[in-house]
C-alpha cells in the first residue's frame, strides 16, 4: 500500500494533532466539564468492551499520522483510570512520524504512574489546576478534592523527568480573584495556561457573563510592575497565545471565546468507544469501531478517515455568536 500524502480539510486545514480518549471515566466532577448532578454515583459509565482496545487506537493512529498527523495526545475522562496505559503509550511512540506525545491530566494518580509514563516513552503532561484555595478547587472539583493532592502529582511528573503545563479555566466570580496569586506561586514550576471558561457540552451552564476574557487575565496578572510582550507561535495550530513577563516568566492564554482560533485547527478527536470528532463543540461524531471490528483493510480505513478530514468545515467558535447548537458532545467524552 502506497503512502498517503498528509491531506485538508474543505478550508485548507492540515490535520496535525490526535486526541485519543482512553476512557469516559473521572475521579473528578469539575463544574465545567462533568457536574456532580448529572455524573452522579449512579451514573452509567461504559463497559470495557464498548471502549477501542489499545491494539485498536494503535492502528488508528497509525492510519492518521500517514494522513498528515504529528502530535498525539491521551486524554478521558481521566486518562490515568485506564488500566495498564504504560502499555499504550509504547505502542504509540513507536509509530514512526510521531513527534509528540503528551498527556492531559488531573493529576491526582500521576505519583502512582508518572516515573512507569516516562520510561515507556511519554514527554509532557498538561495538569489541570483551578485554584491554590482549597474550598475554592473543592467546589470547582465537585468533590472536596485538595490542590495539594494535585501539586503532588505535578512534583511527581517533574521528578520523573516529564514536561508540566497547568491549564486553569477561569470562571468569573468563582476563581478569578487570586489569578496573580496563582500565576506568581506556581510559575516556577510550570508554565500555567489560563483558559477561558467555554459553552462544552450541555450541562455546566455556561454563559457569557461567567467568561473571563484572555486580555483581561494578562491585565490582572501585571499588575503595577509588569509587562508582558507576546511571544510567536512555535509552530501552526498552536492553540495558547504565549506571552513573556518583564521579570522572565512565560504565560498562556486561550482564548476560545474572545478571539477563536478555528482558522488554523488542526486537531481530530478520537473517543474512548471509536468515534471521530472533527471539533471539540461537535453535535455527532464518526463511528470508526464498527469497521475496525468487521475487519476492513488499512486501505479502506484510510479511505474513510481522508474523506472525514477532506469533508471538515468546522468553525464554531467563530460562528458561536450566529450558531446556537441544541446539544454537543459532552467534553468529559472527547477529552477537551
Amino acid at each position: 500500500m502506497s503512502t498517503p500524502l498528509p491531506i485538508t480539510d474543505a478550508l485548507g486545514r492540515p490535520l496535525r494533532d490526535l486526541r485519543i480518549s482512553v476512557t469516559d471515566r473521572c475521579n473528578l466532577r469539575c463544574t465545567y466539564c462533568m457536574p456532580a448532578e448529572i455524573f452522579g454515583p449512579d451514573y452509567a459509565f461504559l463497559p470495557q468492551s464498548e471502549l477501542l482496545s489499545f491494539e485498536e487506537i494503535s492502528r488508528v493512529s497509525r492510519l492518521l499520522v500517514g494522513l498528515g498527523v504529528q502530535k498525539l495526545r491521551l486524554t478521558g475522562g481521566e486518562p490515568l483510570l485506564r488500566r495498564d496505559l504504560p502499555t499504550l503509550v509504547a505502542a504509540l511512540v513507536e509509530i514512526s512520524g510521531v513527534q509528540d506525545l503528551a498527556m492531559t491530566t488531573n493529576g491526582l494518580l500521576l505519583p502512582r504512574f508518572a516515573a512507569d509514563l516516562k520510561a515507556a516513552g511519554l514527554q509532557r503532561v498538561t495538569v489541570s489546576l483551578d485554584a491554590l484555595d482549597a474550598e475554592t478547587f473543592g467546589q470547582m472539583n465537585g468533590l472536596g478534592v485538595s490542590p495539594e493532592r494535585v501539586l503532588a502529582g505535578i512534583d511527581a511528573a517533574l521528578s520523573a523527568g516529564l514536561g508540566v503545563k497547568l491549564n486553569t479555566v477561569v470562571k468569573r466570580g468563582v476563581n478569578d480573584a487570586a489569578l496573580a496569586e496563582f500565576w506568581r506561586e506556581l510559575r516556577g514550576k510550570a508554565v500555567v495556561r489560563f483558559i477561558e471558561f467555554m459553552d462544552v457540552g450541555n450541562h455546566n451552564g455556561w454563559n457569557l457573563e461567567s467568561v473571563v476574557p484572555s486580555a483581561e487575565v494578562i491585565e490582572r496578572l501585571a499588575g503595577n510592575d509588569l509587562t508582558f510582550t507576546p511571544l510567536p507561535p512555535r509552530h501552526p495550530g498552536e492553540v495558547a497565545t504565549r506571552f513573556r513577563s518583564s521579570d522572565g516568566f512565560e504565560v498562556g492564554a486561550i482564548s476560545s471565546v474572545t478571539a477563536p482560533f478555528c482558522g488554523n485547527c488542526s486537531r481530530l478527536r478520537l473517543s474512548a468507544t471509536g468515534s471521530l470528532y472533527t471539533c471539540l463543540f461537535a453535535t455527532q461524531g464518526y463511528g470508526l469501531k464498527e469497521p475496525l471490528r468487521a475487519g476492513e483493510t488499512d486501505a479502506q480505513l484510510l479511505e474513510r478517515l481522508q474523506g472525514l478530514w477532506q469533508a471538515r468545515r468546522d468553525r464554531y467558535s467563530e460562528e458561536r455568536g450566529e450558531v446556537t447548537r441544541s446539544s454537543k458532545i459532552e467534553m468529559s467524552f472527547i477529552g477537551g
